[in-house]
């Protein structure tokens, strides 16, 4: 099967966008929250203005009629390395050609939000082919996140294969649910990595997001062989996981490193309370117990509190949700205005939303509607932002390229 998908054609999101030169005075989000008795801890931890000059950008169609794709990953020739979530990778050329099916994947379980996952190359991919790639994984007695690392093998055909597969993580304890796997993988200049997960979302399993003795709910970092780092935070605790970076998070599908190398991640809230955090080794960040917004059913979350001294703040918080996916900080020079920007995918507000930053707070957000579920955002070789666009209803998925209009 060769899936051919057409270039910079004449579709609706190719001519969709143009942004203005300058933005109206407010913030962008208007619309009433889901929890208006919460406020901010502080002022700007949410509904910060827009900026006053917009980068002006349209967008292009690079490739449609994808398979439902999950994530991708630049090559370092410009190719594009997708996952499909039925369990399935494929290679997709500049000009929007995919690939046969990478062979050698593991089994994954398409369940609900489960399948194949992130997609992320080691630092030193060039010279050993080392990839990662995380999933849902089927167990005897349900399921988990799981990350395997293999070698690629490109082919002459475009394609390849993965050798030397080996599962380096799983998250305990398994669980026979279809929500909440997670989850990106975060690799570090040194050739460690960042691992984040989900706490599968059902009451009460939700509630080890607070217990070290599971690893449901957190951020894990680990080395190349899966093993806990010795500075771990947790690594001489009997009682903890020691792989563990940081606790209390609901489901993180959004993280990335800033210029300096630290760790960021966007998580969904439930109705309101999608969270920006900069999770630092040993923290608590709050889930289930301290939260911004409500359950999808309206009643407050645990005891509705939104802060205690256990637990921090987010850095910044969104009521109603843009249902964060994806996540990359820019630091090209083809959209000046975006320098030192997180660009971060919104499957419920159909776009790019893009934090501008004042040291470690958010100054200012900005848009751009895509029209179309966001579900992974990188920053390409050339300087412009790739966002995957998907349609689960359709099975499909659009990669579109967000450059300055010209």
């Amino acid at each position: 099967m060769r899936i051919t998908a057409s270039l910079l054609a004449g579709t609706m999101l190719s001519a969709l966008l143009v942004t203005p030169a300058f933005a109206q005075a407010g913030p962008v989000e208007t619309a009433a929250p889901n929890a208006p008795d919460q406020t901010p801890a502080f002022e700007g931890q949410s509904r910060a203005s827009q900026p006053e000059v917009l980068a002006d950008v349209s967008t292009e169609v690079v490739a449609e009629g994808l398979p439902h794709l999950w994530a991708m990953e630049f090559l370092p020739d410009g190719r594009m390395l997708v996952t499909a979530k039925s369990g399935v990778l494929h290679i997709v050329t500049p000009e929007g050609e995919a690939s046969e099916p990478i062979s050698g994947l593991p089994e994954v379980d398409l369940v609900g939000q489960g399948g194949l996952l992130d997609v992320a190359l080691a630092p030193d991919f060039e010279s050993t082919g080392r990839i990662y790639v995380s999933y849902a994984e089927p167990r005897e007695d349900g399921n988990g996140t799981a990350v395997a690392a293999a070698t690629l093998v490109l082919d002459e055909n475009g394609g390849g294969s993965l050798e030397d597969v080996e599962v380096i993580f799983r998250q305990e304890p398994t669980y026979d649910g279809e929500l909440h796997f997670g989850s990106r993988i975060v690799p570090t200049e040194d050739g460690n990595l960042y691992i984040t997960v989900g706490e599968r979302s059902d009451e009460p399993i939700r509630d080890q997001a607070q217990e070290l003795a599971s690893g449901l709910g957190k951020v894990f970092r680990i080395d190349p062989e899966g093993e806990a780092l010795p500075d771990n935070p947790f690594i001489d605790n009997d009682d903890a996981l020691p792989e563990i970076w940081s606790l209390g998070h609901r489901n993180v599908q959004s993280a990335t490193l800033d210029g300096e190398g630290r760790l960021w991640t966007v998580e969904h809230g439930a109705k309101g309370g999608d969270e920006l955090n900069r999770p630092q080794p040993g923290l608590n960040y709050g889930w289930p117990d301290v939260a911004y917004g409500v359950n999808y059913d309206g009643s407050t979350i645990g005891e509705g509190i939104t802060a205690n001294a256990e637990t921090e703040q987010p850095l910044y918080y969104w009521d109603p949700v843009i249902a964060p996916s994806g996540m990359a900080y820019y630091d090209a020079d083809l959209i000046p205005e975006w320098q030192g920007a997180f660009i971060v995918g919104g499957l419920v507000s159909q776009g790019l939303v893009v934090l501008h930053m004042d040291g470690d707070r958010v100054a200012f957000e900005e848009r751009v509607p895509l029209e179309a579920r966001v579900r992974d955002v990188r920053v390409g070789p050339d300087g412009a932002v790739y966002a995957v666009t998907e349609n689960p209803r359709a099975g499909s998925s659009t990669i579109v390229r967000v450059a300055p209009e010209q």
